[in-house]
């Protein structure tokens, strides 16, 4: 049997409409049939008053979810289109994102994790354009500065900081110019909450500003046999992709292969987060989801055999096999 991508990686305008018309399809049934998984989350001071605006489980929250999921499915595009990220045009990256964030239905109704994917999106192009100069405050300092917005949004992400610092290493451009830019870019959007906080009750008791309960636990009990597969599922497939990533590098310029190394840098560091803060690992799943779909583009984009295709064939079925069971069966 062979398989074929090259229509999918390129596809024309009606096909790629139709592909991701079937993905909100798919968000949509979870709409319809009313399957919202219910997992805990503890939630900040703005994104209490973020949600408070949209009643939970409503279809203006999904029509605002799918909304913010184009605008950052178009960001993704423009992150490949700019920095080569894969060194062609594809439109896997955006596929694939589309797709899970469909398939994640714990998702659609949280504007919380999607607008602070936005912010995340716009830190990346910052970061990323800062190769090699070690003069680039303004991006170290903008870059930070919305890491540190969606802070606000998600508190546990403020952490991601250090590990932007590191990629500074890997992108050959960090200094004390660029380290300390990031820290006041970090500090600001903080300072800047606190002293409204405090303008409008400076009675505030900002040692709870701070929501970092750790919940680390590492039973399986609260997930479904079938997230479970899932999950092990697509995790497997990430690891053939990154094999098969690392195998292809060669062909790419330094910078790309940064960039890359980073970008899985960050995916363990989001997974590892999401284990420590497990009350809260739903609003990790959209960068989750951005970064694992730039990840397993790069070979299934470039490896055009009959494997990698029949690698992307599983994937899709392992997530059509994964709504089935979660929303008709379980």
């Amino acid at each position: 049997m062979h398989v074929s991508l090259k229509n999918i990686v390129v596809p024309s305008i009606p096909l790629a409409v139709f592909l991701v018309g079937m993905c909100f399809v798919v968000w949509m049934s979870a709409y319809f049939g009313g399957c919202y998984s219910a997992y805990p989350t503890q939630n900040t001071t703005i994104a209490e008053v973020v949600e408070s605006i949209l009643i939970p489980f409503s279809i203006l929250s999904n029509i605002i979810c799918i909304a913010f999921t184009l605008l950052n499915a178009f960001l993704i595009a423009q992150i490949n289109n700019r920095f080569t990220i894969i060194r062609t045009r594809t439109f896997l990256p955006i596929l694939i994102f589309i797709m899970l964030m469909s398939c994640w239905n714990q998702t659609h109704t949280s504007l919380v994790a999607n607008l602070g994917l936005t912010f995340f999106v716009l830190a990346l192009f910052n970061f990323f354009t800062m190769s090699r100069d070690r003069k680039a405050s303004e991006q170290a300092f903008m870059g930070s500065f919305l890491i540190s917005l969606t802070s606000l949004l998600i508190n546990p992400l403020i952490f991601i900081i250090p590990v932007c610092w590191i990629g500074f290493m890997m992108f050959q451009c960090f200094s004390l110019r660029t380290f300390l830019a990031s820290v006041f870019g970090t500090l600001s959007p903080w300072i800047l909450f606190m002293a409204v906080i405090y303008s409008q009750h400076p009675e505030s008791d900002f040692s709870q500003i701070f929501n970092l309960k750790i919940n680390i636990d590492l039973s399986l009990s609260t997930f479904s046999l079938s997230e479970i597969v899932y999950s092990a599922s697509i995790g497997l497939i990430m690891i053939i992709s990154v094999v098969g990533l690392y195998s292809i590098t060669n062909s790419d310029a330094i910078n790309t292969r940064n960039k890359l190394n980073f970008l899985l840098f960050l995916l363990i560091s989001l997974f590892v987060l999401s284990f420590i803060f497990r009350n809260q690992f739903i609003l990790f799943l959209p960068i989750l989801a951005l970064v694992y779909s730039m990840l397993i583009s790069h070979p299934l984009t470039l490896k055009q055999n009959n494997f990698y295709g029949i690698l992307f064939l599983v994937f899709c079925l392992i997530n059509i096999a994964f709504v089935i069971s979660k929303y008709f069966i379980f």
